[in-house]
């Protein structure tokens, strides 16, 4: 097919630190893209925000520079565009006035811990405690979750007090709020959020699929502010005037890492890990939902459809992964861009006995620690900045392999024969980080020939919507591992055991240090 007769699908990735649009060709192969870096303000320690109108700006200037340079290019996109798919950064919270279309806030990111004594409070007035919605919502309670960044916002925002009280508030997730505004805002802006999204906010029945109305009574939110939840693969509107690609419908919408998983084809029984700022491993469970008693959410995967069937999928969320490698460049100063990690940390042959624990934030699981700070022990006269940098990789595959080893407890019976673990993200492109990712794990590490899977899934759920693919196609995993790198473990097993075991002295050594005083 000539390249102007072809058909395309575009995907709007919004990220924790960027947005991009990537189009992408019948052959799912991507033919023009282009990234923007927006602004994270930090007000306190451990409050992250984002500005949702630079949001806003970063996706549509990110767009009409994708199609400008597939149009040069010789591709025909503003023709033969046939559908958006949307993934976004989960979690991430907003309020807005539906009567101005203005934020009443900036939107609290996933990983913001000012909900830390909101969390305390509940857990207290809770019969259930910790877990008391996760009957219905597979979620404990956690400041990771949008409910309580939404009941922060009721409580101490009177913009947001009086918007509630006139009517006049929308609430949403990023892709609620880019939705809005993509299908027209304050003319008809459609108000929808997708099943992947709407699991994240502790809010939604995972057997119904639906906002649940207990949940919402105890916790005092009112409905009328929540959106409508669609599946991931239907047409949910099309674009407003205004916008690089005007009447084209947006017909896919999932969660980042939902969208990861669909991008690198896993079906059930196997397992993905994104690396970003920070690190999420789902596993698909199918049809079945998989309580866990080891630290894990049990979350859905995808609803490729708004009669298809309903996958599910264990999860398990590490807050800071890529961060500590930002943080060693633009907080430390260690190291002047982050590639450089992998030079430096390729300097010694081990981390020299010193541990390093991201826990920034606090730790999601399987620990699911508030009171965790950042720790690193192990330091000696000996110890250098390539020790450093080396334990900070280590730290990152050590979350992960912390999780995995809780999905193997949780869903032992659901995995496929011989665990191959799917990697995808920025930091995969450290060869290094994936080595020492099998060694640990003692498991191949497989990265695919294009990491960025997660725009790929929201092509994939938007072209299955118009019948661009089917899911046959989506799922052919041979043809997705084509050109695929392996990385083996060659770790002797008892270093491995050794490693951990002093992995794990390390975590505990972050616990309770929230009130350390300044």
């Amino acid at each position: 097919m000539a390249k102007e007769d072809d058909v395309f699908i575009g995907a709007i990735d919004q990220g924790t630190s960027s947005s991009r649009f990537i189009i992408y060709n019948s052959e799912a192969k991507p033919i023009g893209s282009h990234q923007v870096e927006f602004t994270q303000f930090y007000p306190q320690a451990g409050w992250v925000e984002h500005d949702p109108m630079e949001i806003l700006e970063s996706v549509k200037v990110c767009a009409a520079k994708a199609v400008d340079k597939a149009t040069a290019d010789g591709y025909n996109v503003d023709k033969n565009l046939k559908a958006i798919g949307l993934t976004n950064q989960r979690e991430t919270t907003l309020v807005w006035s539906k009567s101005t279309g203005v934020p009443l806030y900036n939107a609290i990111v996933w990983m913001d811990a000012r909900t830390t004594a909101i969390c305390s409070r509940l857990e207290k007035e809770l019969s259930g405690g910790k877990r008391h919605f996760a009957e219905s919502c597979g979620l404990p309670l956690s400041s990771y979750f949008s409910a309580l960044k939404l009941l922060w916002l009721m409580e101490n925002v009177d913009a947001v007090k009086e918007a509630i009280k006139k009517k006049d508030a929308l609430f949403g997730t990023i892709d609620t709020w880019l939705i809005w505004q993509l299908t027209g805002g304050l003319k008809g802006g459609l108000h929808v959020t997708d099943v992947s999204n709407a699991s994240r906010t502790m809010l939604m029945n995972l057997k119904t699929l639906d906002w649940d109305a207990s949940t919402l009574k105890e916790l005092g939110i009112p409905a009328e502010i929540l959106p409508k939840i669609v599946s991931n693969a239907e047409v949910i509107g099309n674009v407003a005037a205004g916008w690089p690609f005007a009447g084209v419908p947006i017909a896919g919408c999932l969660g980042d890492q939902h969208a990861a998983m669909l991008g690198q084809a896993c079906g059930k029984g196997e397992a993905k890990s994104t690396y970003g700022t920070g690190a999420f491993i789902l596993l698909n469970t199918g049809d079945e939902i998989v309580k866990s008693s080891h630290g894990l959410l049990t979350t859905v995967a995808f609803k490729l459809g708004k009669d298809a069937k309903t996958s599910y999928a264990l999860e398990g969320s590490v807050a800071i992964a890529g961060a500590a490698v930002q943080w060693l460049r633009d907080s430390v100063g260690m190291i002047s861009s982050s590639p450089e990690i992998e030079d430096l940390a390729k300097q010694v042959e081990s981390a020299g006995g010193v541990y390093f624990v991201p826990a920034f934030n606090g730790l999601f699981a399987p620990w699911w620690r508030e009171d965790a700070r950042g720790v690193c022990i192990g330091i000696t006269r000996f110890t250098t900045k390539a020790h450093i940098a080396r334990a900070v990789l280590e730290s990152m595959a050590f979350q992960v392999k912390d999780v995995l080893d809780s999905m193997h407890k949780d869903a032992g019976g659901v995995e496929s024969s011989e665990f191959l673990l799917r990697v995808d993200g920025g930091a995969t492109i450290n060869n290094l980080l994936m080595q020492i990712q099998a060694d640990l794990t003692g498991s191949p590490v497989i990265r695919p020939a294009d990491i960025e899977t997660t725009a790929r899934g929201a092509a994939f759920a938007a072209g299955l919507a118009v019948g661009l693919w089917k899911e046959d196609y989506i799922f052919d995993s041979k043809d997705k591992m084509k050109n695929a790198t392996v990385f083996r473990p060659v770790l002797a097993e008892e270093t491995r055991k050794k490693k951990v075991d002093s992995w794990c002295k390390a975590v505990t050594r972050t616990f309770d240090l929230a009130d350390l005083a300044l």
